[in-house]
């Protein structure tokens, strides 16, 4: 073992309480005991005990907010450093792939029901629920529209962060537990709800949310301004080359632009965030490094419109104050009345959040007040059959939280088809 990852273990206090995996971690991963085991070099154990709440460690202990879950809720980091947990859980992964564990080894189902189960999405929920279900003898088949499985994964998190490699090892151990797969399958176009009804017992619904939200200012429709989501998913980037950006929003999808832009030739990439930086919804790790890769931030600065003819050419911006507000557990940002003033820029990236696409109103379900599939507390759509989560179903948050709606939601599929029978 590295002398650094030894280190890093035997820092841990391994808590009875372990507030970073009942407080922190979304999947509860129990991880002072894989911690303990990496620490033995148990690697086979240590891979093992993070499998049995989730299937993405090589992901998650490199893209997740740690700070924010797990390491935010770290003992050790109430008078100093927390444990590095999420470096940990990203080398039990790697060292198990390079040792040659595999889920199908680990998980080898007592027996293979009769039941069929459609995912429809191969984002982190549909692949955690696809693995869940094929682990308890299920047969799956994964619908995905592009020509790829990962979601996001794939087209919302660039390579300097996720790996094309890790990636490709999580999904094809994922896959290697006997589910198909038919891709370019999309719904409304060659993938029919109703028919997938009656050839499938259950179906478990996770196209994601990727529509990037418009924001109403005067002047989004100009040329020269596009959506966060989509430049991610589809890579449709035009010439940056010595131009002038504005990213607008402070999450990971803005600050995962704003860095790639930056990486494709941008002269200037200034982020655009109308609350404090320490209000910003993404990871300080990834603020700090885009501060270092020469990002400019304009915190407490609003948009009023975005000025052109034809074309962007300049925002007006203005100024805003945070104030406390009645009903709000935060301070509001409000706009500060004559301080507008505009800056010359190129192309806006919106990055403020997204919506559901239009062919989920087609699907026949209820959905709630903001276009999501609406939900029981079991996964349940309005439809008996249909299981849904992830941003779809309004689930938002990091990839561990998809993760965490894909696996719950494929335990009460299971449930629903035991009580079938």
């Amino acid at each position: 073992m590295e002398k650094s990852i030894k280190e890093k273990t035997e820092y841990c206090l391994n808590c009875k309480v372990k507030p970073c995996s009942n407080k922190g971690c979304p999947l509860g991963n129990n991880i002072p005991e894989f911690i303990r085991l990496l620490k033995e070099e148990n690697y086979l154990e240590a891979y093992k005990t993070l499998s049995e709440t989730t299937v993405l460690p090589g992901v998650c202990g490199r893209i997740c907010p740690h700070d924010k879950q797990c390491q935010g809720s770290c003992v050790r980091g109430i008078k100093g450093e927390p444990v590095s947990i999420g470096e940990l859980e990203a080398y039990t992964f790697d060292k198990a792939m390079e040792l040659g564990y595999n889920l199908k080894d680990l998980y080898k189902p007592e027996k293979n029901t009769n039941k069929k189960v459609a995912v429809i999405g191969g984002g982190p929920a549909g692949l955690t629920c696809a693995a869940v279900l094929a682990k308890n003898g299920i047969n799956v088949t994964i619908y995905e529209k592009h020509d790829y499985l990962g979601g996001i994964l794939k087209h919302g998190i660039p390579e300097f962060r996720l790996s094309k490699d890790v990636l490709k090892k999580t999904v094809d151990n994922i896959l290697d537990l006997g589910i198909k797969v038919e891709y370019n399958k999309k719904l409304g176009e060659n993938l029919n709800l109703e028919n997938l009804k009656k050839e499938y017992d259950a179906i478990f619904l996770s196209i994601g949310a990727n529509i990037t939200t418009k924001m109403g200012v005067d002047g989004e429709n100009l040329d020269g301004v596009y959506g966060g989501n989509e430049l991610l998913e589809y890579n449709l980037h035009p010439n940056y080359e010595g131009k002038k950006v504005a990213v607008i929003g402070g999450g990971n999808v803005a600050m995962d632009c704003a860095r790639t832009i930056k990486r494709l030739g941008a002269k200037e990439v200034k982020v655009i965030y109308r609350r404090a930086e320490e209000q910003m919804p993404a990871e300080k790790k990834e603020i700090k490094e885009a501060k270092e890769e020469g990002i400019e931030f304009l915190f407490q600065n609003n948009i009023v419109k975005i000025i052109g003819k034809d074309k962007v050419e300049k925002l007006e911006l203005i100024k805003t104050e945070l104030v406390e507000k009645e009903g709000e557990t935060r301070k509001v940002p409000v706009n500060i009345e004559g301080s507008n003033y505009e800056i010359d820029i190129d192309y806006v990236i919106m990055a403020l959040g997204s919506t559901t696409s239009k062919e989920v109103k087609d699907l026949g379900l209820k959905l709630n007040k903001w276009g999501n599939i609406e939900i029981d507390e079991n996964y349940k759509t309005s439809d008996e059959k249909i299981f849904s989560g992830g941003d779809l179903a309004g689930i938002k948050g990091t990839v561990a939280w998809a993760a965490k709606s894909g696996r719950d939601a494929a335990e009460q599929i299971i449930n629903f088809l035991e009580n079938e029978k």
